[in-house]
């Protein structure tokens, strides 16, 4: 068995979608945070969701790689370590995971929200260091080259922390982004480079 399928067969749909902050129902339905969702229109059965609204489907390790926007490893990777999944164990030797202290539902919002932030910075630079690169030694540096080469290192860093941290690094690691509205700003300023790429394009298709 691999460590994937050990995961999946381990963890249930429904409860990493509770544990991560979804209100599922007891008929397994629960508003997709894929999309604009009002009304219920995801199921989660025990071993894969599907949204009647959108379309998005796929197992549990699928929706953890959705939520956070991670690689499937990541997610994978996510799921251990918040799960307490040992792969060295046999799947009936695991015991399904209670955390050692409850979370709140707030704090869990919270990191995920914080995760997809950083991710879609740290793609943001990724591209920023390749697309403005000089091409010659005597051209001047764009500030956003400097930028992807200042801070690429640092946001995989947090990022790899928000992932795989123990509860009580990742709880510091949140409260540290939240401090002096850091990543609400970095939020903000996402939003707006995204409606300015947006306008430039616009501008250039017409």
């Amino acid at each position: 068995m691999t460590w994937f399928e050990l995961i999946k067969q381990v963890v249930r749909v429904p409860e990493v979608a509770a544990y991560y902050g979804l209100q599922v129902s007891r008929n397994g339905m629960a508003c997709c945070p894929f999309h604009d969702d009002w009304h219920p229109s995801m199921k989660l059965n025990e071993r894969y969701f599907y949204c009647f609204g959108c379309g998005a489907t796929g197992d549990v390790i699928d929706l953890v790689a959705r939520l956070f926007g991670l690689s499937s490893y990541e997610a994978a990777k996510k799921l251990s370590y918040d799960f307490g999944i040992d792969p060295d164990k046999p799947p009936a030797a695991i015991a399904m995971p209670r955390p050692k202290r409850p979370l709140l539902k707030a704090y869990r919002q919270e990191e995920v929200r914080c995760l997809r932030v950083l991710c879609d910075y740290l793609h943001l630079l990724e591209r920023w260091k390749v697309q403005h690169a000089p091409k010659r030694p005597e051209d001047n540096l764009d500030d956003r080259f400097v930028e992807a080469c200042q801070m690429l290192d640092y946001v995989e860093y947090l990022a790899d922390l928000l992932i795989a941290a123990e509860l009580e690094q990742r709880v510091k690691i949140v409260e540290m982004l939240n401090k002096d509205g850091l990543i609400a700003g970095l939020e903000e300023r996402l939003k707006r480079l995204e409606k300015e790429e947006v306008t430039h394009e616009e501008k250039q298709a017409a």
